[in-house]
């Protein structure tokens, strides 16, 4: 069989002060009776001047990664060594000044 202890005017008291203050710091720190999540709230319209700029931003950004992916598609082609008109004269012309190099013609 459980008792219930007196009433402690002194514990009432001290409790009663506990809530008050538990009471005071929930409405400080709760959010104000208006206030909505960001994802709620109606959107603010950009002004003509922002959205242009940042339209001109993104052109820009654009225009960029086009000319890098035009410049990476060529340095990756295949591409002949040599086109193909001229190609053998041009080797005959590099073979002959490779064998004056390489001799000793030049100190007759």
């Amino acid at each position: 069989m459980t008792t219930t202890p007196p009433a402690d005017p002194r514990i009432e008291a001290v409790a009663a002060r506990l809530k008050e203050a538990a009471q005071e710091r929930a409405e400080a720190y709760a959010p104000p009776a208006d206030w909505q999540p960001i994802w709620k709230r109606p959107r603010k319209p950009k002004s003509i001047k922002a959205k242009k700029a940042e339209l001109a931003k993104q052109r820009n950004r654009l225009k960029a990664a086009g000319i890098r992916r035009f410049y990476g598609a060529q340095s990756r082609r295949p591409r002949p060594r040599q086109n193909r008109i001229g190609s053998a004269a041009a080797r005959r012309d590099a073979r002959a000044l490779s064998r004056m190099r390489h001799s000793n013609a030049w100190l007759w």
